[in-house]
């Protein structure tokens, strides 16, 4: 039975079509996912189906009764909801008829009046319904979309906009409508409130119908797909990995169908003009009855496709970064507000090598975007270290929205990164999709797609080797959110990704860094093997209990860039000479450290020391003397590096005014030395055991 049906709608804005000649029905208990690129007329769609727009032409045909619940993208509290004393109440309030029922049953009872027909029939339908256990699933909807308890006494009014649109979100579920319309529902959610969803609108018993760009959330909800695409609705079974099978299946029959339609037309208007030279009047008209039955086939067209490019508009390809790009140890981030820092995230230890593609994931609120920028250098550390490698050319996508782009039209803020010429820019914004007069569209007038578009433009315009991302899928569409998985599968920069897109996290990131609970810590897995861990029991405590444990002092690449919470700029070489004085062997002092004789060839440069006469060094195999003769050079060139930034820094003017810094300093160059004499003997037994 259908809830509602569409029969040959057709909607205009001016003379431009949005929706033509749509026919389409939600039958009871169905769910279906909508979509198709921005601006194909999806919302358009749903506000038909809601009863708040009115087809230009052609038939709305709804089920008497019917309930329908429509969420917006960007949601506006209405009265009832806004006036309500706080947040758990106005979200109860969505279940208006069972609050009915109950003042109903309530003033029953205080009349002395509960063995009345009328109040054993209130209340069964108030049980029915669910009445008795309202507050139970008002207790777990809020919970479920990342609601913590401290905020269930506040207004609605003191929400962000996210925050709204999560507890429209929530009092709808509360309403359970018959038809529930969803259009981008999952924009504000993370990851626990997104699977929460899934497993929500699986189990409700009433029809469902979801715009959405989050494949893996279209995946695990709907059976069916509606795509609206040059003003037409297809519908497809299954989910969206279904859908997109049969998509490409179709168009590819379909462009097979009209390549031998054109090859007959071409083949009979040949004819036709042979016979036509040869005077052939009877086969030439036989010919031309023939072409007049044969129709064009239309093949669907392929959209304006997002064309991101690894070299950039300006400069070409990135320059090679150090191996290691990022290194964070003991570090606290946070922010400075009125003299007052406030520490959102402790981090022991974190580090992104050249090439990882690294998705930093975890709930609302948790720091992730404190520590992207910390990263980026927009926050300060409020302690601990970080290290940027050397050569890394940062480029940084902030979380959308949240600040103004430089500009009163897309190509002034171009422009206001780089002076080109207007032929130029309009050139390089195509690649992003602004053609003609979308150029000329004002900043603050972008839809959230062109906002995001008009991001990653600005983003491109220079050379990158390490990308930071803040969630940069927000408001793409499907098309946009491909191209960007592509180039960041080819890129050969190292990616530092923040998502809640659990699509892009699958496909490009293969190790995370967690974030919550006021820690971050490495799992060295992928998104699902992460989710896969937290269903048997993993916690972020634990992790970064043995994260602790593990630690041992650890260094940072020669020629980085040290951001401390404190002020010495020598820290850069402290923890490098440590790393490579204990990776070459010697005690501090420069002297070798005696170690069990099962012990050394895990120690790198140390299995190489000599415990017997040298003369007594036995022979290599030719894999085993460069793997070692390798080990021990790279040693040799760390320490040299040490050795030149410690000298430089004996140089510092401040240094030398220091005399306990000076100290410090000479005492540690005489630690590297003597690892380098330790190494320069390592490496003479390699050369002796050559085969």
């Amino acid at each position: 039975m259908s809830l509602v049906r569409l029969a040959g709608v057709v909607r205009e804005i001016g003379t431009f079509v949005i929706l033509d000649r749509v026919d389409a029905a939600v039958a009871a208990g169905e769910r279906v996912g909508l979509v198709g690129p921005n601006g194909a007329g999806k919302t358009t769609l749903l506000r038909i189906l809601a009863g708040l727009d009115e087809p230009d032409r052609g038939e709305v045909t709804r089920k008497r009764s019917l309930t329908v619940g429509f969420l917006r993208q960007e949601t506006s509290l209405d009265a009832s909801f806004a006036e309500a004393p706080d947040l758990r109440t106005a979200v109860r309030h969505g279940a208006a008829e069972l609050e009915r029922l109950e003042i109903e049953l309530a003033g029953l009872e205080r009349a002395g009046r509960v063995l009345d027909a009328r109040y054993a029939e209130i209340q069964h339908r108030y049980d029915a319904h669910g009445g008795y256990g309202l507050d139970q699933r008002v207790d777990a909807t809020l919970s479920g979309l990342g609601f913590p308890r401290a905020m269930w006494d506040r207004p609605p009014t003191a929400l962000s906009g996210g925050e709204q649109t999560r507890a429209a979100l929530a009092r709808l579920l509360i309403s359970d409508p018959d038809l529930l319309l969803l259009d981008e529902p999952t924009n504000h959610l993370d990851v626990s409130a997104l699977e929460w969803l899934e497993e929500e609108v699986r189990r409700r018993s009433g029809a469902l119908l979801v715009a959405s760009h989050d494949r893996a959330f279209l995946d695990a909800t709907v059976t069916r797909i509606w795509e609206l695409r040059d003003r037409h609705l297809t519908a497809f079974r299954g989910g969206y990995s279904d859908f997109a099978r049969q998509r490409e299946e179709r168009d590819a029959r379909l462009r097979r169908e009209a390549d031998a339609r054109d090859d007959a037309i071409a083949h009979e208007q040949q004819l036709i003009q042979r016979y036509r030279s040869q005077r052939k009047h009877g086969k030439m008209h036989e010919h031309e009855a023939r072409l007049e039955k044969l129709d064009r086939v239309e093949v669907p067209r392929a959209g304006r496709s997002l064309t991101l490019s690894d070299r950039a508009f300006l400069g070409g390809g990135p320059t090679r970064s150090a191996e290691v790009v990022v290194r964070a140890e003991g570090l606290v981030v946070g922010r400075t507000v009125d003299g007052v820092r406030i520490a959102v995230a402790s981090v022991p230890f974190l580090e992104a090598r050249r090439g990882d593609r690294i998705g930093i994931v975890g709930p609302n609120g948790a720091g992730k975007t404190t520590l992207l920028k910390t990263i980026a250098g927009e926050l300060h550390p409020l302690d601990g270290r970080l290290a940027i490698g050397s050569g890394s050319a940062i480029g940084y996508l902030a979380q959308l929205r949240s600040a103004a782009i430089p500009g009163a039209t897309v190509l002034d803020a171009l422009l206001a990164e780089v002076p080109l010429p207007a032929g130029e820019a309009r050139g390089y914004l195509a690649r992003f999709l602004f053609r003609g007069d979308d150029v000329l569209k004002e900043v603050t007038s972008l839809s959230g797609g062109e906002r995001s578009r008009l991001e990653l433009a600005l983003l491109g315009v220079l050379p990158s080797n390490v990308l930071l991302l803040d969630e940069p899928t927000n408001h793409l569409d499907i098309p946009a959110r491909e191209a960007l998985e592509s180039f960041l599968r080819e890129t050969a920069a190292t990616v530092l990704l923040v998502s809640h897109d659990r699509r892009l996290l699958e496909t490009i990131c293969d190790r995370l860094w967690i974030v919550d609970d006021h820690r971050a810590v490495p799992f060295e897995g992928g998104y699902r093997a992460w989710r896969a861990a937290v269903a048997e029991g993993w916690r972020i405590d634990e992790a970064a209990e043995r994260e602790r444990a593990r630690l041992h002092g650890g260094g940072v690449t020669a020629g980085s860039t040290i951001r401390t919470g404190g002020t010495v700029a020598t820290d850069r070489a402290r923890a490098a000479v440590s790393a490579s004085v204990a990776a070459a062997g010697a005690d501090g002092h420069g002297r070798r450290r005696a170690e069990p004789q099962g012990e050394r060839a895990s120690h790198g440069v140390a299995a190489a020391a000599p415990s017997t006469p040298r003369e007594r060094a036995e022979k290599l195999s030719k894999e085993a003397y460069r793997r070692r003769k390798l080990a021990v050079e790279a040693d040799l060139e760390r320490l040299g590096s040490c050795r030149a930034l410690l000298e430089a820094a004996l140089g510092d003017p401040e240094v030398q005014a220091n005399f306990v810094e000076l100290r410090r300093i000479a005492n540690e160059l005489a630690d590297v030395d003597g690892a380098l004499v330790a190494a320069e003997e390592a490496w003479l037994l390699v050369e002796e055991m050559a085969p």
